[in-house]
C-alpha cells in the first residue's frame, strides 16, 4: 500500500467556537494548536496546513496557575540596545488578553512559514459575541475531537459536450471551370513548336546551296588547268 499524502482538494476547512472562561491558559492554547495544525485529522501531514479556523471567546476570563500572574512576564524587544521591555502577565491578562492568548497559542505553532499560516485561522474575542456568524461555527468542547467525515466526495464527471456537426464542403464548379482556361493556353504552346521545326528545315535546306557553291568552284578549277594547257 503507497503512502497517502494530502492534496490541496482534500483540506475541508471547518469553523469551531472554544469558550475560554475559567480555563488554563496553557491548556487552551495546546488544544487550540492541535486544531490549527489539524492533528486531529486522520489525514494529517506535518508538512502541509490541514487544521480548521477556531474562534476563542471570553479570552478576558482565562486564568492563571499558581503565582504566574506576578511572577511570569511577557518580553518584548524594539531592536535597539537596551530596547527590551518587560510586562507582567497579570498586567498583560487585564490590559490585552487577546495578544495574551494568540502568544501562547503561536508558541505551540511551527516556527516557520506553516505555522504563521496557520496562526491565520485563529480568532480570538475577548466577549462572548463573535463577528463570524456567517461562517457557521460549531462549538467545541476543551479536550473534545470533532468527528471526522473521511475525504470528501469526488465531483461526478460532467457529460461530455457534443460534437458540432462538419460543415459541407464547398462546391467544386469553382475550380472545374478554371480548368478549360489551362486547356486553352496548352495548344499555343504546341503551335509554337511547328515553328521551330520549321525553321531547322530552312537551315538545312540552306546548307545544299553552299555545297553547290563549292561543286561550282571545284568545276571552275580544272578549266582554269585546261587554259594553262592550250598557253603552252
Amino acid at each position: 500500500m503507497k503512502t497517502y499524502s494530502p492534496k490541496p482538494e482534500h483540506i475541508e476547512r471547518r469553523w469551531y467556537v472554544v469558550d475560554a472562561s475559567g480555563v488554563v491558559l496553557g491548556r487552551l492554547a495546546s488544544e487550540v494548536a492541535t486544531i490549527l495544525r489539524g492533528k486531529h485529522k486522520p489525514m494529517y501531514a506535518p508538512h502541509m496546513d490541514t487544521g480548521d479556523h477556531v474562534v476563542v471567546v471570553n479570552a478576558d476570563k482565562i486564568e492563571l496557575t499558581g503565582n504566574k500572574g506576578e511572577d511570569k512576564y511577557a518580553y518584548r524587544h524594539s531592536g535597539y540596545p537596551g530596547g527590551i521591555t518587560a510586562v507582567k502577565y497579570k498586567d498583560l491578562m487585564a490590559l490585552r488578553p487577546v495578544a495574551a492568548v494568540e502568544k501562547a497559542v503561536r508558541g505551540m505553532l511551527p516556527k516557520n512559514t506553516l505555522g504563521r499560516q496557520m496562526l491565520k485561522k485563529l480568532h480570538v474575542v475577548p466577549g462572548p459575541e463573535h463577528p463570524h456568524a456567517a461562517q457557521a461555527p460549531v462549538a467545541l468542547a476543551l479536550g473534545e475531537r470533532p468527528a471526522w467525515d473521511g475525504l470528501p466526495a469526488r465531483p461526478e464527471p460532467s457529460a461530455p459536450a457534443p460534437k458540432p456537426k462538419a460543415k459541407p464542403a464547398a462546391s467544386k464548379p469553382d475550380a472545374s471551370a478554371a480548368k478549360p482556361k489551362a486547356s486553352t493556353a496548352k495548344p499555343k504552346t504546341t503551335a509554337a513548336k511547328p515553328k521551330a521545326k520549321s525553321a531547322a528545315k530552312k537551315t538545312t535546306a540552306a546548307k545544299p546551296k553552299a555545297k553547290s557553291a563549292t561543286k561550282a568552284t571545284s568545276k571552275a578549277k580544272p578549266a582554269a588547268k585546261k587554259k594553262t594547257e592550250t598557253e603552252e
